[in-house]
Order: C-alpha cells, then sequence, then structure tokens
C-alpha cells in the first residue's frame, strides 16, 4: 500500500479530488508567478547547510558499516517511520542516507561521493540539483529513491528516453532490491496490461512522454466514471478506477530536468483517435501541386518563425490556378489554408531533419532526443501533406480525446524534483512556471575538459569535409571521437564522407537507435568515431578505455550551434567526465540555422570577413539568446493557452482533471 504522509509533512499541499493521488491545481495570476520568478535571481545557495548535512552522515558511517545485512535494513524501515511523520528532516535524513550509502557500497561497489549525498538531500527538498555532468547524477539519484519508497511513496524516476530509462534501471536493480523495493520499467513498447503492473511497483523507469501519454490515457478512461461514484469511492477509501495505468503522483525525479520541464515544453502532448477525413485524398495532392507552381518571395514569404504565408499576388495566382476545380478549391478560405500547409510540408519540413521516412510511413523525429517517433503525428492537415511530398499512404485526419501539458502534469506531483548539469539559468522560467529551485552542487573532481579554438567555414560543405579530416587525424592518433550533428542528414553525409577516407566508424541516429547501447559501449575504444545525432547528447556515459585515457581521453566535435546553449554544453560534457582527461572544439558554418535566422545580417556581413574565436562566440551569444527569448515566449504562450482552454472547459461543465 502506498503511503504519502512524508511527502505531506509540514507542506501546505492541497490534494485533488480526482481518480488518484495528485496535487490539485492551483490557480495564481501572471503576476504572483513572475513575481516568483524575478525573485528566484536572488536565492541562496543553501551550500553551508548542505555541507552540515554531509557532516552528520559521514560522522555516522564508521557505526552504519559496523551492521549486517538486515539490520542496514532494518535501519532505513525505522528512520522511514519516523520520516512520516516528520517529513524530510536533515537528522533523519542523514541515518536513512547513511544506511543506503553503506548498502550501495556492498551492493554495487559504489560509495556515494559527498557531493552526491548533497544532491540527494536536494532532491528530497523538491529541488533541482544541478550537478556536472559525470558527476554520477544516476547514483546520487538512489538516496532520494531509496528514502522516498521506503517512507511508502510510489517513486516514479523520468528519464528522456527508452534507453536510459531501461539502462539506469538496470543498474541499480541490486540495490533496490536489497531493501526489498519493487522496480517496474514502462518503454514504449510495453504492453497495456504489463504497464499496470509495471507503475504498481515501488519505484518506475519511465520517459517522461511514455509516463504523461499513460497518464493522459487514465484520464480518458476516468473521464467515464460519474463525479458522484469518486466520491463513493473515497468513502470507501478506494481511489482506484479499474483499468488505470497509473496509481497516483506522488514523486517524480526528473533527469535532465531542463530538457524534459523546459525544452520539451513547447506544446502540449495529444492524445488522439484517427478520425473519417471529411477531405479527400485528391485534395492533399492538388494542395501540393499547386504549392510546387508558386514561387517564393513572390506568391509566398516565409517569416523568421518559420511561418509561410501567401502574398496578395499568391492569392490571385492560386485563384487562376485553381479556376477549374470544384469543391473546397472554390472557397478563398480553404484554397489559401490548403496551400499554405502544403508550402509548410515542401520547404519548412525537411527530411531527414524533421522527419524520416520507414516502412513507407513518415516518421517525426524528436528535435531534443534525436530519436524517431513513430506513433505521433503533426495535426490539422500537415501530416497528410507531408506524406503525399514523400509518395507514402496518406493516413487519416486525428481527433483529440486528451491533452496535457508538461508544465500541468508535472505541477500535479506531490514531490518534484530533478537532476541536469545545465539549469542554473534558467531558474526564473523554473521558479516561476513549477515553483522549484535550483541547487548547484560542486563537483567532486576539478574538470580537466580543454575547449579547443573554434572554427568557422563559410559554407556547409567545407565544414563537412574538415571535421571528417579532423576526426580521421585524432582516430589515427588512437584517441576516442565523438562528433554531435544536429540532423540525420547531417550525421549519414559525415558518414559518407568518412566511409570514403576509409575511416572505421558508427553512425547513430533515428534510424539506427536499436544500437544505441552497443555504439555507446565502443565509443571509448581507441581510433574509434562515433558520429550521433542529439541522442548521445544527454544522459550518455562513454566510457574510456586505458589506452585512450592515455592519449588525451574523449574527443568531442561539435558540428552546428544549437539554439539553447544548454544543449551544446550537454555535448562537450560527454567528455573529460569523472576527472577523466578530454578535449571539445566547435566545428561550424555560417550556414548553419541558428546564424540564418536569428543573426541573418550579421551573418551575411562575416561571410566577407575571417572570423576569430572572440568574435564567432559572440555572435554564437547573440543568436542563442534570441532564440532562447522566442523559445520562452512560446513556452508561455503554451502556458496562456492551456489556462484558457481550462476555463472553457470549466464554463460549458467538462471534467478539467
Amino acid at each position: 500500500m502506498s503511503d504519502i504522509r512524508a511527502l505531506l509533512a509540514g507542506r501546505a499541499i492541497e490534494i485533488s479530488d480526482g481518480c488518484y493521488v495528485e496535487r490539485l491545481d492551483v490557480h495564481e495570476s501572471e503576476f504572483e508567478e513572475r513575481l516568483r520568478g524575478f525573485m528566484a535571481r536572488f536565492s541562496s545557495s543553501g551550500r553551508a547547510k548542505a555541507k552540515g548535512f554531509v557532516q552528520k552522515v559521514n560522522a555516522l558511517e564508521s557505526s552504519i558499516r559496523a551492521y549486517q545485512d538486515d539490520e542496514l535494513r532494518a535501519a532505513l524501515a525505522n528512520v522511514a517511520r519516523q520520516l512520516q511523520k516528520k517529513g524530510f528532516r536533515d537528522a533523519l535524513l542523514a541515518t536513512a542516507f547513511a544506511a543506503i550509502r553503506e548498502a550501495s557500497r556492498r551492493i554495487l561497489g559504489m560509495r556515494h561521493y559527498d557531493v552526491q549525498l548533497m544532491a540527494g538531500r536536494f532532491l528530497l527538498q523538491g529541488k533541482i540539483a544541478e550537478m556536472s555532468t559525470g558527476e554520477g547524477k544516476t547514483l546520487a539519484a538512489t538516496l532520494a529513491i531509496c528514502t522516498a519508497a521506503a517512507t511508502g511513496a510510489s517513486v516514479h524516476v523520468v528519464t528522456v528516453n527508452d534507453y536510459l530509462a531501461e539502462r539506469d534501471a538496470e543498474k541499480n536493480a541490486p540495490l533496490f532490491a536489497f531493501f526489498g523495493f519493487s522496480l517496474g520499467v514502462v518503454i514504449r513498447d510495453t504492453a497495456p496490461e504489463t504497464r499496470r503492473e509495471q507503475y504498481a511497483n515501488n519505484i518506475v523507469y519511465v520517459s517522461n512522454k511514455e509516463l504523461t501519454f499513460d497518464y493522459l490515457k487514465d484520464r480518458i478512461a476516468a473521464g467515464g466514471a460519474l463525479h458522484a461514484h469518486l466520491k463513493l469511492r473515497r468513502l470507501e477509501n478506494s481511489r482506484s478506477v479499474a483499468g488505470l495505468l497509473l496509481n497516483g503522483l506522488h514523486v517524480a525525479i526528473v533527469d535532465e530536468a531542463d530538457s524534459v520541464l523546459i525544452d520539451e515544453a513547447r506544446t502540449p502532448l495529444i492524445i488522439s483517435e484517427t478520425a473519417p477525413d471529411d477531405i479527400d485524398d485528391a485534395v492533399y495532392m492538388q494542395a501540393i501541386a499547386l504549392a510546387r507552381q508558386l514561387n517564393v518571395n513572390v506568391d509566398f514569404v516565409q517569416s523568421k518563425d518559420r511561418d509561410i504565408w501567401l502574398t496578395a499576388t499568391g492569392n490571385q495566382t492560386l485563384k487562376g490556378l485553381t479556376g477549374n476545380l470544384d469543391g473546397l478549391w472554390k472557397s478563398s478560405l480553404w484554397r489559401r489554408e490548403l496551400v499554405q500547409k502544403a508550402l509548410s510540408a515542401l520547404y519548412l519540413f525537411q527530411r531527414d531533419r524533421h522527419y524520416i521516412v520507414a516502412e513507407n510511413k513518415v516518421q517525426i523525429v524528436d528535435e531534443f532526443t534525436g530519436r524517431a517517433m513513430p506513433d505521433r503525428t503533426w495535426e490539422r492537415g500537415l501530416h497528410q501533406m507531408i506524406e503525399v511530398k514523400e509518395h507514402c499512404e496518406i493516413s487519416g485526419q486525428r481527433k483529440t480525446l486528451s491533452q496535457i501539458t508538461y508544465q500541468r502534469f508535472f505541477g500535479r506531483y506531490l514531490l518534484l524534483s530533478g537532476m541536469t548539469g545545465t539549469a542554473k539559468e534558467i531558474e526564473p522560467e523554473l521558479k516561476r512556471v513549477y515553483d522549484i529551485s535550483v541547487a548547484k552542487v560542486p563537483t567532486h573532481k576539478p574538470s580537466r575538459r580543454k575547449r579547443l579554438p573554434d572554427r568557422v567555414f563559410s559554407t556547409s560543405e567545407a565544414r563537412w569535409q574538415h571535421v571528417a579530416v579532423r576526426a580521421a587525424e585524432l582516430a589515427a592518433m588512437g584517441r576516442a571521437v565523438l562528433v554531435g550533428t544536429r540532423s540525420v542528414e547531417g550525421s549519414e553525409y559525415l558518414g559518407s564522407l568518412l566511409a570514403d577516407m576509409g575511416v572505421l566508424h558508427t553512425v547513430l541516429n533515428a534510424r539506427q537507435d536499436d544500437i544505441e547501447a552497443e555504439a555507446v559501449a565502443q565509443a571509448g575504444l581507441p581510433g574509434k568515431v562515433t558520429v550521433a545525432t542529439n541522442m548521445a547528447g544527454r544522459g550518455t556515459d562513454i566510457q574510456l578505455s586505458d589506452e585512450v585515457a592515455e592519449t588525451g581521453g574523449l574527443h568531442v566535435i561539435l558540428t552546428e550551434f544549437h539554439e539553447s546553449a544548454r544543449v551544446d554544453r550537454q555535448l562537450f560534457g560527454r567528455a573529460a567526465r569523472q576527472g577523466d582527461p578530454g578535449t571539445v572544439e566547435a566545428i561550424v558554418s555560417l550556414q548553419d540555422e541558428l546564424f540564418v535566422r536569428y543573426a541573418p545580417l550579421i551573418t551575411r556581413a562575416a561571410t566577407s570577413i575571417s572570423l576569430n574565436t572572440g568574435f564567432l562566440r559572440l555572435l554564437v551569444f547573440y543568436a542563442q539568446t534570441k532564440a532562447e527569448l522566442y523559445a520562452r515566449k512560446i513556452r508561455l504562450d503554451t502556458i496562456r493557452t492551456d489556462k484558457k482552454w481550462l476555463q472553457a472547459l470549466g464554463f460549458i461543465g467538462l471534467d478539467k482533471k
């Protein structure tokens, strides 16, 4: 049976009247949210108290080490009963962490460092622990996971993909088993009945998308239950509804928290079903054919925000082209809407960058993880237009059944916390949206990472040629090389150049995600070149062979800057982890999307001069700042739209839960 007393002790939390335990949505004014975000800029680090806590844990280590295994388990169980009454107080947490650290030393062969103790404490305080890449976030999380699970709370460890969920669960399974905690893992291919069984465990590892969609499925399942029936179940001390997958939103520990809570929170998650399409397939084909006849900057224009609009000339041209067509083409509104969608499909969405074609189907590529999402589709006819463009079978339109934003979903956990290597600069937004603070954790060892001078080329082709030569040179020296690209197309083109040069390499992208574990396992070997999309940017721990460590460690090449500097730092963070040696460098082109979209005038001027590293980094800072401001605007607009949608549901008497 679950027990949430430790999560409520000393905390003013209102529980929702939903079908299972979750926090009640709190509606605040935008002024209150802005003020909270502003005050986050002046928050204290709390490092002094954290150091005092570490001293308490260390003082218990010698006595705890003398315990037998059963005594260790009993020590955690005993302190858990006190935590249920008093909450996560330092004096009690010190005993719990000392027991867990000793168990980890015996079972996993890994003893938590002092900085990992700090991180575990921050997690149970409901904060984001910012730990530098390679500092052992996976192990640090076990302190909070085991402590929360010992109190009876259901713990969801949220990762950015299935690979990390399975990897981290397998790595920590022996420790959880030692304390008698049941462990579940939910991935994309997990069947519905198996999902229910997995979520019933004390600890569940699951990706953010799978978890949120399962929550939406529960909302749909519970939607058929009358409110009066839910009240009756509560009177009978039962919150369960037959068929639900989850058993409540108690504790969420989010790995790579900035990616999940910020970067991926730009659009709501939607569950939909295929509905009869009122638009005939021929209409989609006609729209693409018409769009191909229009001229850019004459008949249509593309804005810097990746929107396409017909000009007055374009509307007249289109009217003439459709003069002999019947049906929807007689309507100027439909005519404009259909062709603008077709133009978007042709010019804004690129194959092997925004999507891939596999088994004659269009599959969206997640821009943050680099992975294909075969079950996801674009809305309002865009997906069908792209299917026509790629000569694939046209699928039906989708009807929305339920939707939720990440902001609203994760805000419903009784205790939300997370870990990442890059969060301090976005603390104001985290505080404003989630009311969660960031605590910076010091490194266990000084970093040995060296950043070499950046190089910029006027054309994309020149950049790829130089990257290939550079990777080959380093591999010949016995170094391991990781090359990060932003698209499937880029990774495969570079792979072809390396193949022509006779360089042994591995390409890891949305088309080869089934070899991820093997590719990562070999990426630290001498002379190994791994070319990867964002799949290798977060959470990937490349183990170096002794030979590679002796020759300078892993070398990372960034081939295109991202809109967010945090993503770039995550890629660079694959090198020089936990005191290992390593080097990083950026080899980019002025034709890259970041420069063309966010700094076009400066970029055009820069093509005629020789850029040094200092000027390039100023250009990158300027473009990324503009990109981040734009992305933040989209996220905040998403929240405002979500609130209006909830108000509309309440006005017409629909269940908002």
